[in-house]
């Protein structure tokens, strides 16, 4: 299994794209958030990732750098299931917040003949806390983040060799989500900012962290592989120097400071 990491961005990130990632397996992915616009699709392309691999989506939250890039997604699926380029059915999940916001959207913005693929071949699923489905013949629970502004959930995947892949959105960890991020092989974490650099760019203001802080948690959580993103984009190209550097004070474990696209095989 492989993750791609689509876009490693915030919401005013410029230089690189808003969060989100791939999990592949064979010639099926599993799409976690799409960004904040039609940019999805030039790092679907980029990643070589065709739309009729993708038949499964989450989407954490509401907010328009996640969920934007899906409004895209639905519309170019539903041209190309009229066109017959599209086979089977494209699952999209999210807490309840965001799909009843995801189908507005789509009602007030696509056209009817599009429209009309959802609850037939296009489908959004609301999920629960502590749900579970089936992605990639691998069970996936869904949790509430607890989030103090928008509902938002994370995941937490089992993968083939039994270890555990978890998701946390893009806000700090609560600890109503230790049960999912301990022990963890893999863990992916937003990180605003350096701690350094706090006071320039106010993570605390908006329920963000820095390197400092998601490092100590995965330290504390033993996990085996850390992935920082959702950062800002003032530091691209170099970002992973200063990152890797502080970080690597509070974190023995790997660290892993992505750029767009950049590749890891999990098992």
């Amino acid at each position: 299994m492989e993750l791609i990491i689509l876009g490693t961005g915030n919401a005013q990130a410029t230089a690189c794209y808003n969060t989100c990632f791939a999990l592949k397996q064979g010639d099926a992915c599993f799409l976690v958030d799409a960004g904040g616009g039609n940019g999805i699709f030039t790092q679907l392309k980029k990643a070589d990732i065709r739309l009729e691999q993708i038949h499964t989506v989450f989407l954490t939250h509401k907010h328009i750098d996640h969920l934007l890039g899906a409004l895209w997604l639905v519309r170019i699926v539903a041209q190309r299931m009229e066109k017959g380029a599209y086979h089977g059915t494209l699952t999209v999940y999210g807490n309840a917040e965001v799909m009843a916001l995801l189908l507005q959207l789509c009602e007030m913005l696509l056209q009817k003949k599009q429209t009309a693929h959802i609850g037939q071949d296009i489908l959004f699923i609301t999920v629960g806390d502590g749900e579970e489905i089936t992605a990639l013949d691998c069970r996936v629970t869904f949790f509430d983040i607890g989030s103090a502004k928008a509902s938002q959930f994370g995941f937490s995947m089992l993968l083939p060799n039994g270890k555990k892949l978890t998701c946390c959105g893009d806000e700090p960890y609560n600890a109503r989500e230790e049960t999912y991020v301990r022990n963890s092989a893999w863990l992916l974490h937003e990180a605003f900012c350096l701690f350094a650099e706090a006071d320039r760019f106010h993570p605390y203001e908006k329920h963000h962290s820095t390197v400092r802080e998601a490092c100590a948690l995965a330290e504390t959580m033993d996990v085996d592989n850390l992935i920082l993103y959702h950062t800002e984009d003032s530091h691209l190209p170099d970002r992973q120097t200063p990152y890797l550097a502080e970080g690597k004070r509070y974190y023995s474990g790997n660290l892993l400071i992505p750029d767009d696209l950049e590749r890891y095989v999990l098992c």
